[in-house]
């Protein structure tokens, strides 16, 4: 009796076509937390982001978010949902008395307006968020004081690559 190979099945076998020529090509980012501080993009004092993926064709961004040292980051809304997963360290909204915590999963509902806090005690907090649509900052009676879209992340990428060395065309990688 013969054994057959399990790796020459078809289900082995690689698609034999060419992908959509109209379909953007993959984005894999070996290292999701880089070893080059100057990829991290200033937000305000402690606070960065790292974008993953820019997706300027569906209006949605993907980024690390990081801030070392406590503090009150930002009020916000979100007309979509956001999808954060808690990489290192913990944080809370002033509105909830939740705290998410390293390994935790959050979603946030459209519409919903909450703080951002990292507490004194936290060295430093990495967060993974998915945002989709806009961040609507606001004042605690809801007035609208900025916001930021993908387009918008965009460009504070262009412009601090730029100033550190890397070149405004570095944030093209992640752009889909």
């Amino acid at each position: 009796m013969t054994k057959r190979n399990p790796l020459a099945s078809e289900k082995w076998q690689p698609y034999r076509h060419a992908m959509p020529k109209e379909s953007p090509p993959e984005l894999v980012i070996p290292s999701v937390i880089p070893s080059d501080e100057r990829v991290w993009v200033p937000l305000e004092e402690n606070v960065w982001f790292r974008p993953l993926c820019l997706s300027a064709a569906q209006g949605y961004w993907m980024n690390l978010l990081r801030v070392r040292k406590a503090g009150v980051l930002s009020r916000h809304r979100h007309p979509q949902p956001v999808h954060g997963y808690v990489l290192k360290g913990r944080w809370r909204y002033l509105e909830h008395d939740w705290v998410a915590e390293e390994g935790g999963y959050v979603y946030e509902a459209p519409g919903e307006t909450h703080t951002l806090v990292v507490d004194p005690d936290v060295e430093e907090m990495i967060t993974l968020f998915q945002v989709n649509g806009a961040m609507i900052y606001c004042d605690p009676d809801g007035n609208s004081t900025g916001f930021d879209d993908v387009f918008t992340r965009i460009a504070k990428c262009r412009e601090h690559y730029a100033a550190v060395g890397l070149g405004e065309d570095y944030v093209e990688q992640f752009i889909r």
